[in-house]
């Protein structure tokens, strides 16, 4: 009797021993019953009779790392380029996980890669060189979408490479480098372009300035010449005034002036060859007191009196009649 207790007691906690389970933080474990899925053990201590039910699949709910191996793929104007690249995913419902697909790594595996042909196929070689980000964008939401059925969530896709062939780098580069001395050349040439216009512009101030200068120079130049014919008025007007008034030295003055300065031309005339006139100052003094007495006389008597005749003028060097 107490064998067969012991026994029991044995098989008891056999029983209790192997329907114990601890999920791990970070896991979950589908429990099935004959087959047949009937939970989710959640990480701690689990209940799970044993017999009855059992583990089904344990599933990491830790976001992970999916290699896309190196691949060859053709794009849109038939460039050949390799490719490799990564996928970060997590899975939300361990139930569909592990019961909606076979396989989930490898399902994983190849819908990206598909899409990724897909993707890069559609594009020159050019946009799929300058625009990873517009790549894994495209190729994040369309795996995104395909693995939703299977309760993953693709976190981020992410191109590491992409290898171009050896003769389409070369000739990239030869490319960059004819684009670089275009530019060089460009700036070089708006960099003679703007000297030559801020040259001109000088130029063309300067030329302004002269202009406004000499324009300055004829205005006072012409207000010189109107004070100067101003102030000659006056004087004739004073003379004038004088000689109605009776003056005979304003007349005399009036009559030297212009005197000198008709002798002051026939000096300066460049056709002059040979001239005869008085050029002693005491000559000079003397024609200017005989065209006085003229007037003297002629302001001297009355519009009836006969003038008295003249004395005749001695000039040097010419002979009297």
């Amino acid at each position: 009797m107490i064998e067969a207790l012991t026994f029991v007691v044995i098989l008891v906690l056999l029983f209790v021993m192997m329907s114990i389970k601890i999920v791990n933080q970070g896991y979950r474990y589908t429990v099935e019953h004959f087959g047949r899925f009937v939970r989710v053990a959640d990480p701690g201590f689990n209940f799970v009779p044993a017999f009855f039910y059992r583990v089904g699949r344990k599933i990491n709910m830790m976001e992970q790392v999916l290699d896309i191996p190196g691949q060859e793929i053709i794009t849109k104007d038939n460039a050949m380029v390799a490719v490799d690249g990564v996928v970060f995913f997590q899975v939300l419902d361990p139930a569909k996980a592990a019961y909606e697909v076979s396989d989930l790594y490898t399902a994983i595996l190849a819908l990206s890669t598909t899409n990724l042909r897909t993707v890069m196929g559609s594009m020159d070689l050019d946009e799929t060189l300058s625009k990873r980000d517009e790549i894994n964008a495209r190729l994040l939401s369309v795996v995104d979408h395909a693995t939703e059925a299977w309760g993953v969530k693709i976190t981020r896709v992410e191109l590491k490479d992409i290898r171009p062939p050896a003769d389409i780098v070369n000739a990239m580069t030869r490319q960059m480098k004819a684009e670089r001395e275009k530019r060089a050349a460009i700036l070089e040439s708006e960099g003679m372009r703007a000297s030559e216009i801020l040259r001109a512009e000088g130029e063309k101030q300067a030329k302004i300035l002269s202009a406004e200068g000499m324009k300055e120079a004829a205005f006072r130049e012409a207000e010189a010449r109107e004070r100067a014919a101003q102030a000659e008025a006056a004087a004739t007007k004073a003379v004038s005034d004088a000689i109605a008034g009776g003056n005979t030295q304003a007349i005399n003055y009036f009559i030297a002036q212009k005197y000198v300065e008709a002798l002051s031309q026939f000096a300066t005339s460049p056709n002059a060859k040979t001239i005869l006139f008085p050029v002693e100052a005491t000559q000079l003094i003397g024609s200017l007191g005989g065209i006085g007495e003229l007037a003297k006389a002629a302001f001297s008597d009355g519009p009836d009196k006969p003038a008295a005749p003249a004395k005749p003028r001695v000039v040097p060097g010419i002979p009297q009649a």
